[in-house]
């Protein structure tokens, strides 16, 4: 009696029918089972932002969390991506798991925040760094994960891309990074910014080496970030759709005093400038990356 009385409620989404019925054949289905005004578990389904196509979220997996009405490319998770990439699902080793964020300059709240993205995100930190082998071919790989303070690039951020540039200089291998990032971590101010410099400096010495660093761009990457580790790839790849930058669009133009283009810091739009070599969907990425590690390793190394 008392446990119906005090139990916790499922969460539920009211789903109307005739939204359904108006999406892709895989959750179309769904309208033979869900009524008007009949409730659905929470996380049962996904729309898409741009198009509204209604997606069942184990369809959406299935696609690489890709939209199949508009082709738009949701958010990924560092361990969704590290999945869908590497042989295995999985890293060989992870890099510095220890590593955790301080609060150097006495930010009010900044721990409690910590906090709950780490309990949130299961992570210690906005970044996963680590061996693994795609195609066969040993990589040392980085993946930021925009869920943890939007990816914001703080020191311990900037220092697991160092040590992983580190030691894709000592172990002789190539270095791919995902990007996506809203810039420096305010929180630790000057501290924050220096990132940029160190990371820059680790990826000029990886480049002295003669080793391969591909940088991969995703929704969205903007302010420190883009201005550097992010844009000093051998291969600068972005996903369709993705909105790259430094300073947001309305900032811009309040600056120049001009309306920018519609499409302006798209990932197409930077093609089309030369700020990005190619623009790549995620069903392609795995085979895009895997031919140019294999274009560019030999049996003795890179």
């Amino acid at each position: 009696m008392l446990k119906d009385l005090f139990g916790k409620k499922r969460k539920f989404a009211t789903v109307p029918s005739e939204t359904i019925s108006r999406s892709t054949s895989a959750a179309s289905s769904a309208s033979e089972v869900v009524t008007k005004g009949k409730e659905v578990p929470e996380g049962l389904m996904n729309k898409c932002p741009h198009c509204g196509t209604i997606h069942y979220s184990k369809d959406l997996e299935k696609n690489l969390l890709v939209c199949k009405g508009c082709q738009f490319h949701f958010s990924m998770s560092a361990p969704e991506r590290i999945s869908a990439l590497l042989d295995d699902g999985g890293l060989v080793e992870e890099f510095d798991t220890d590593i955790v964020t301080t609060n150097p300059l006495g930010f009010p709240g900044y721990m409690e925040k910590l906090e709950k993205d780490m309990e949130a995100t299961n992570l210690k930190e906005a970044i996963i760094t680590g061996e693994g082998l795609l195609g066969g071919k040993r990589i040392v790989l980085g993946v930021m994960d925009s869920r943890f303070r939007m990816a914001s690039m703080g020191s311990v951020v900037g220092e697991k891309i160092t040590r992983a540039i580190e030691r894709a200089i000592e172990r002789r291998l190539p270095f791919i990074l995902f990007s996506a990032s809203g810039g420096a971590r305010m929180q630790e101010g000057t501290l924050s910014l220096m990132q940029m410099a160190k990371t820059s400096a680790a990826l000029a010495k990886l480049d002295r080496e003669g080793l391969l660093y591909i940088s991969v761009l995703t929704n969205p990457t903007y302010g420190g970030v883009t201005a550097s580790f992010a844009s000093l790839g051998d291969y600068n790849i972005a996903e369709p759709g993705a909105m790259i930058g430094f300073a947001g669009r309305r900032v811009i133009e309040q600056t120049i005093r001009q309306e920018l283009p519609k499409d302006f810091q798209t990932a197409e739009f930077l093609l089309n400038h030369g700020q990005l070599d190619m623009v790549v969907h995620r069903r392609d990425m795995r085979s895009t990356l895997m031919k140019l590690v294999e274009m560019h390793t030999t049996g003795e190394g890179v």
